[in-house]
């Protein structure tokens, strides 16, 4: 078990590192880990009972740390979409995949439980590049979470009915599905009294004692326990996971609890995608490469469709309905599970089987780099009239403007811009893509905008091509700079502040057509200097034009530094 980790986390670490170097996702990099040690590839790694509970750990954490951003508050808003959505994306993706199998000759009761279990889509795959990606809480982002909740509850019940249906259980199926779902009721009461009585009361006494290892041991504690619990009632423990987390999510120590636990999450979740990328045969890619590709293209085209029609029947834009079908379209590490048991119980042919992981993997695979590339993908795709009208609104209430800011994101920096704006009495547009936001900000203020502000069509319908600045006030550099050449490509003339964390990019970003880049670590330290030499008894303005002379050398002073244990907090 040790030698088989030290290679897994060895393998993992260059791998990595390559990966960072490529601006690769690393859920990439894990899963190309596990499909090079794996024993069809290298066999590094022999097989061991241990590893696959300890990858199936991460997903654990994993869960528990989504459930904290999902309070029951917002569940109960969610209901409609995890129930309504859920159930009929399930159920048609199911019907459409089963029907197929029927064709090629599989028996209906097999094929219908494996079109099922395709249907089902990556929780940790999803869930982690949503969260990079800060689109958890986007309209997609929130269709995603919620079906892949539904698909959590389903999955318990799938794997319940395999020995049932293949006759190896004296359970019929129609006590076995009411049973998991009173199973699922009954945990929930039970974790929604413990977080309303008992858990308070402990993070309350453990906070007292002023001692980080007794909170990180009581949120490990709680983590473990909870799967633990949900894995005696027969149930998924990361469902589980998340609904302890869930019910912690309005609790004072949310924040605390999961910055403990995200070290555990992040490596034990990395071991877990080498576990799915060890269970693929390297061989079948060479003799069967082209089927393949083949059902590869086709789950992805079938479910995102399907995903992408019922989201737009539900009302939502075509964009939004895109997006929500690129995050969903692949398969899920519970069908892995699922084939596994039906191989088991004859219910399936070893072949077909192979075949079927294999292009489940690969749809895995490419989901990082979809969700990177769905901006651009669901705007060619999404149907023109909606989003011309969406536009021609937009351009209609903003037509009047000229010499006014356009401001692309509207968080906590871009609202401070925005009333500094205001007080100067000087006219400026938003654009957000976090819709709670948006519809917030509409209440008090009209010229906040949702959208994407990679798009270069909604830029200039808000009047970038009459504007007097442009300031990308975006957390993310790259998402910046994407911005920065939309921008340029559709006015280039007009000025461009940009707002980054640090200046690992900067040279990028001045290149791209910024005219000022404003690197927050750089200028919280200038501030800080600047406070300790007034204090010191410097003269005011000698201050003030040392720290001008910094901002015009372009933070050069500030650009080396003795890089520390903890640099990312700095």
């Amino acid at each position: 078990m040790f030698a088989n980790l030290l290679i897994i986390l060895a393998s993992s670490l260059v791998v990595i590192a390559l990966f960072q170097r490529l601006r690769l996702p690393p859920v990439l990099g894990y899963l190309c880990v596990g499909l090079m040690i794996g024993p069809t590839a290298f066999n590094w790694v022999n097989e061991n009972e241990d590893l696959p509970d300890l990858a199936e750990l991460g997903v654990v954490f994993l869960l528990f740390s989504l459930g904290l951003e999902f309070s029951l508050t917002k569940m109960i808003a969610l209901r409609k979409v995890v129930f309504r959505l859920g159930g009929l994306q399930v159920l048609l993706t199911a019907i459409l995949l089963g029907s197929l199998l029927m064709l090629s000759g599989m028996a209906t009761t097999p094929a219908l439980l494996l079109g099922a279990g395709l249907s089902l889509s990556s929780t940790a795959i999803v869930s982690k590049e949503l969260g990079s990606l800060g689109e958890i809480f986007s309209s997609h982002g929130q269709n995603a979470i919620a079906v892949l909740l539904f698909q959590d509850v389903v999955a318990v019940l799938l794997l319940t009915l395999v020995p049932v249906f293949a006759g190896s259980s004296d359970q019929a199926w129609y006590w076995a599905l009411p049973l998991t779902l009173g199973k699922t009721v009954v945990l929930f009461v039970g974790l929604l009294l413990a977080s309303r009585f008992l858990l308070p009361r402990l993070f309350h006494e453990v906070a007292a004692a002023r001692s980080p290892e007794l909170f990180v041991l009581l949120a490990l504690v709680i983590v473990l326990l909870t799967a633990w619990l949900t894995h005696l009632l027969g149930l998924s423990p990361a469902l589980g996971a998340f609904l302890a987390g869930m019910l912690l999510g309005e609790s004072h120590y949310r924040h605390q609890i999961e910055a403990d636990i995200r070290p555990f999450r992040d490596i034990l979740l990395g071991v877990f995608f080498v576990s799915i990328g060890m269970l693929i045969d390297l061989q079948l890619f060479v003799s069967h490469g082209v089927l393949i590709v083949g059902l590869t293209l086709g789950l992805l085209l079938i479910k995102g469709c399907v995903v992408a029609l019922l989201v737009k029947w539900r009302g939502s834009d075509g964009e939004t309905a895109w997006r929500s079908g690129l995050a969903l379209a692949q398969g899920g590490e519970f069908c892995f599970a699922l084939m596994a048991l039906m191989q088991q119980n004859k219910l399936m042919p070893a072949d077909v089987g192979g075949l079927l992981l294999a292009a489940t993997f690969c749809s895995m695979l490419v989901t990082p780099l979809l969700l990177r590339a769905a901006p651009r993908i669901a705007a060619r795709l999404h149907r023109k009239p909606n989003e011309e009208a969406k536009l021609e609104e937009i351009s209609a209430l903003n037509a009047g403007l000229h010499g006014h800011v356009v401001i692309c994101g509207y968080g906590r920096v871009g609202q401070s811009i925005g009333r500094f704006l205001q007080r100067a009495q000087q006219a400026y547009v938003a654009l957000d893509s976090d819709p709670v936001r948006v519809q917030e900000a509409a209440v008090g203020e009209t010229c906040v905008h949702y959208g994407d502000s990679r798009r270069g069509e909604l830029l200039v319908a808000v009047g970038l091509e009459r504007a007097r600045l442009l300031v990308i006030a975006v957390d993310q550099t790259d998402i910046a700079l994407v911005i920065l050449k939309e921008a340029r490509r559709f006015n280039p003339g007009v000025p461009i502040l940009v707002r980054t964390r640090d200046d690992s990019q900067l040279a990028e970003l001045k290149a791209a057509g910024a005219n000022e880049v404003v690197p927050e670590v750089l200028e919280s330290s200038l501030m800080l200097a600047s406070h300790a030499l007034i204090m010191l008894g410097f003269p005011g303005q000698q201050v003030q034009d040392r720290v001008d002379l910094v901002r015009r050398d372009r933070y050069r002073l500030l650009h080396d530094f003795y890089p520390g244990a903890d640099d990312e907090e700095k």
